[in-house]
């Protein structure tokens, strides 16, 4: 059956979902249909807490809610071939789309680990299907000894996650001398392992799988050194790789960091066709070189910027780089960073200084629930713009380390962060006179 649309978005996660939305926003007239591959998806940074936060796995449902209050159509069908020449898509079954406009938001896939016995039954690799991950979650919990290879964002989150489930034992191994490596310098990455290890996390850095014992399913694993551990259920939660077959199969460009090559407005050499999300190519704020960063508020920021550019250029919806900010929960510990480490600027070769700051998340810091923060900042040393930045601490370090990203992304100096004009309370924020933002500023403004 042959279809026409004016926008057709192949994939339905987060990256869909909000370039459709955005263009229906901008271009209200336009029929626009989303192409899902799995019918049933689910939110991906909440995937982590099906284990244990969420009462229901299925909380963790992406619906199409957004989608039909914008009278966009949905179609769940995997898209197999593109024609660039005729303008058409076609699906798995046998469907072709005539399109105008073209938004490729097909993700990622987890990463493929060459270890001996990675097939094994008991191996989970982490999908976004709703129904896999259910089952997937299901029997975790049904066995004792878990195991997470990968230290990142999603394996210290399983970790915490799956320790609170009643008489479970976990592990986590990390081939990195730290956990969250790429992300955090190490007096960070520190506190991240020493809150897994007073929960009963049994933590292995500088370590890695070599290979997966048992006969049909996981029994154990022996890790680098000889030592073998018991276990039950392994949970993969060492990345993604970026899904391009349906880009290269139809002749677009890859960049050197593997995903589908875009300009600053999300174009791909076919100016019909654009790439957001898991599947487009990153590149650094700083040093424009090729970074992996796969993350859903990356792809959401890239998709904005792709449905306002589909038909006119907006300027102002630019993609200027990605400043790779995260942020991670561990047990009431919250953790922020945003562009470059101390570690990565100086590996890029960056003349930096650091500003530190420690302090309290209320005022008084004897208010109940109040939480200790600390702040890292790093500068350039000549121009005192701001390059980077880390917190940890209390629910409020989710917030602040949001408005780092702001400052980073509007090259801010360290005088205007000694400037700095906030709103505080005595219950919300850390005190006028002691803002830990503020302090770190000052105390990398001395140095220079």
């Amino acid at each position: 059956m042959e279809k026409r649309v004016d926008v057709l978005v192949v994939g339905g996660g987060p990256a869909g979902i909000i370039s459709a939305v955005t263009a229906k926003k901008y271009y209200p007239e336009k029929k626009i249909i989303v192409m899902k591959s799995v019918a049933d998806g689910c939110i991906p940074c909440g995937i982590p807490y099906m284990f244990s936060s969420l009462k229901n796995p299925d909380e963790n449902r992406l619906g199409n809610a957004s989608l039909e209050k914008n009278n966009i159509d949905i179609v769940a069908s995997e898209a197999k071939k593109i024609d660039r020449k005729n303008k058409t898509v076609e699906d798995s079954d046998d469907n072709k789309y005539f399109y105008d406009k073209l938004i490729l938001a097909v993700g990622s896939s987890p990463i493929k680990l060459p270890i001996p016995g990675i097939e094994k039954e008991g191996v989970y690799p982490i999908y976004k299907d709703m129904n896999y991950l259910k089952n997937s979650v299901e029997k975790v919990k049904k066995t004792k000894n878990v195991l997470i290879i990968g230290g990142g964002f999603i394996g210290v989150e399983f970790a915490d996650e799956i320790s609170k489930i009643q008489g479970s034992n976990v592990y986590l191994v990390e081939m990195f001398p730290n956990l969250l490596n790429n992300s955090f310098d190490s007096e960070f990455s520190s506190i991240a392992e020493e809150k897994l290890r007073s929960k009963g996390v049994n933590v292995f850095t500088n370590t890695r799988v070599e290979e997966i014992l048992g006969r049909d399913k996981v029994e154990k694993v022996r890790l680098s050194g000889g030592k073998e551990i018991t276990v039950d259920s392994i949970i993969l939660g060492v990345g993604a790789v970026p899904n391009i077959k349906l880009a290269v199969d139809a002749g677009l460009d890859i960049g050197k960091g593997k995903g589908i090559w875009v300009d600053e407005y999300m174009r791909t050499v076919d100016p019909d066709i654009f790439a957001v999300g898991d599947c487009a190519g990153k590149r650094d704020f700083y040093t424009r070189k090729d970074a992996p960063v796969l993350l859903a508020s990356t792809a959401t920021a890239e998709a904005r910027i792709a449905g306002a550019n589909l038909y006119k250029l907006k300027v102002v919806r630019e993609n200027k780089g990605t400043i790779a900010i995260y942020s991670t929960y561990i047990d009431g510990l919250v953790l922020g960073s945003a562009g470059l480490t101390e570690n990565n600027a100086k590996k890029e070769g960056f003349e930096i200084v650091t500003g530190n700051a420690e302090g309290m998340d209320k005022h008084p810091g004897t208010l109940p629930n109040a939480s200790k923060i600390k702040v890292k900042l790093i500068f350039s040393k000549q121009s005192g713009i701001i390059m980077g930045g880390q917190v940890s601490g209390g629910m409020s370090c989710g917030e602040m380390i949001n408005l780092i990203g702001v400052a980073i992304q509007k090259r801010m100096s360290d005088i205007e962060l000694d400037t700095l004009q906030m709103a505080t309370h005595p219950y919300l924020t850390s005190a006028p006179t002691m803002y830990p933002i503020v302090l770190a500023s000052q105390d990398a403004s001395s140095k220079m």
